[in-house]
């Protein structure tokens, strides 16, 4: 593996001298993924580059397909996958003519050969292209941001003499076992079984590439306690930074009328974690005694077990699935709901609650993970109720639906909940503030001799379960290839 001295830029240009005190910093920022309309870490992404901005920083966004979105301002550096996950043709077979032209071909039949395992390697084969990208381009930041990539092009990128913060929402660990946990109730295969193992693998890289970061931010004390006891990492390292919500965005719309009994849900992924059995399980005692509909943000995916429930539960003719939309059209969603319902049995923090409180909707919610951190006391910004227990939701949402005065009232706690704790200005500057405490730590490791923080020097390396992929040693991996680049816009 390349590295370089304490106080030495790297051979191949990563910047080392990044200026804690400096008014403005160059940051570039990871995501492996940056769909905005799947999954939390587009939506982090996009206005955490926004607020950034806003405070005078320079930020270019790195970032594989699904492609980002960006408010003016922020930089988008295309780190182009092979895309073999694409929502219209998952499990892609890549065409020859697909080839062409490529610049990383070692890394994209890589990147073939481990899907073809059920493997996942996205995490991985992003930060292995991103390593490259910083071979050419590393003098050109001060500090990079990893939004839970933790591939161990990461790792290696410390050894470069890379300035590395990263953020790790909470941990993957959860997601996996509850999946395995539902592929036992569902009785699967043993061919089932182990193919949600083996997509699972990669979290043995993250664990470890996670430990050796000096600096992590969590957005919950609940995510925190969970990364220490699941994963292994330090508390040291830790630090929470709550996210936030665009509060001028997501707000209450006047004009619009909220239905009279339409229950709402937004499912960024159709996996166990995030509950949509039981509540749809609740929603069919509800139906029993009064009218209700159900709209559901998000979409099924291949191989789920939702449309046998609808069909079991009786439920097709009134649920709907809304995927893809605008932010005008979700605020107006979320305007239109009688109430809303985060139903997961695990959240690290949640951005759909306080998006639904931002809009003054009533909610309901489970105390899963950090849930309770996130709303507060029971009855004041929303309802809880025991994760799993689709009795006690069912009984929540009667209650909300035949109770508009205890709608007003919730609607209103959550607002002012969002207001005074949650905002995109106070996460950026929590974030700023941790990337000035690791660039101190390096100029006085730089100015004592010491190693930097985060590099081989500081910690023990292992072998590692991937042999010459894991970053030991150099390889054609290591060999500086073009990528890329384009104009972020909104």
């Amino acid at each position: 593996m390349s590295s370089s001295q304490p106080g030495s830029s790297s051979s191949h240009g990563a910047s080392v001298q990044g200026d804690p005190n400096a008014d403005a910093l160059r940051i570039a920022w990871l995501v492996y993924r940056g769909n905005p309309y799947s999954g939390g870490q587009g939506v982090y992404t996009r206005y955490m580059a926004h607020e950034l901005v806003e405070l005078g920083h320079s930020v270019d966004v790195l970032s594989g397909q699904p492609w980002p979105i960006l408010d003016p301002g922020a930089r988008l550096v295309k780190i182009a996958s092979m895309d073999l996950f694409r929502a219209d043709d998952p499990w892609h077979i890549p065409r020859p003519n697909e080839l062409r032209g490529r610049d990383h071909l070692d890394i994209d039949v890589f990147e073939f050969a481990h899907m073809c395992t059920s493997g996942f390697p996205e995490p991985w084969t992003f930060s292995l292209r991103a390593r490259r990208y910083f071979q050419l381009h590393g003098h050109e930041y001060d500090l990079v941001h990893d939004n839970q990539c933790f591939g161990y092009g990461i790792r290696q990128m410390q050894d470069d003499g890379m300035a590395i913060v990263a953020t790790l929402h909470h941990p993957i660990t959860v997601d996996r076992d509850l999946e395995v946990e539902e592929a036992k109730k569902q009785d699967a295969t043993t061919k089932r079984k182990f193919s949600l193992n083996r997509w699972y693998g990669f979290l043995g890289m993250q664990i470890e590439v996670a430990r050796s970061i000096p600096r992590i931010i969590t957005v919950s004390e609940n995510s925190k306690r969970d990364i220490v006891t699941q994963m292994k990492v330090s508390a040291d390292q830790l630090h929470v930074v709550p996210v936030g919500v665009d509060h001028q965005r997501f707000k209450p719309l006047d004009h619009i009328t909220r239905a009279p009994h339409r229950v709402l849900t937004a499912a960024s992924a159709d996996v166990p974690l995030k509950g949509l059995r039981h509540l749809l399980e609740a929603i069919a005692k509800v139906r029993a005694e009064r009218l209700v509909e159900v709209t559901i943000i998000g979409k099924k995916r291949e191989g789920s077990v939702l449309p046998q429930l609808l069909d079991k539960l009786g439920l097709n003719d009134i649920v709907t699935f809304e995927s893809g939309v605008s932010d005008e059209r979700m605020v107006e969603l979320y305007n239109e709901a009688t109430v809303a319902v985060v139903p997961s049995l695990y959240e690290g923090f949640s951005l759909p609650a306080i998006e639904f409180m931002a809009c003054g909707t009533p909610l309901i919610t489970t105390t899963g993970g950090a849930l309770p951190e996130v709303v507060g006391p029971d009855g004041v910004a929303a309802l809880t109720v025991p994760p799993g227990d689709s009795d006690a939701l069912a009984k929540a949402i009667k209650c909300m639906l035949d109770d508009p005065e205890l709608r007003a009232r919730i609607g209103q706690g959550g607002r002012d909940r969002v207001l005074n704790r949650f905002t995109w200005r106070v996460a950026a500057d929590g974030t700023v503030e941790q990337w000035r405490y690791l660039l101190e730590d390096r100029a006085r490791a730089r100015r004592d001799g010491l190693p930097m923080p985060g590099t081989s020097a500081h910690r023990s390396e292992g072998s590692g379960p991937w042999g010459r992929w894991s970053g030991r040693g150099p390889s054609k991996l290591a060999l500086p290839l073009g990528v890329t680049r384009s104009q972020g816009k909104k």
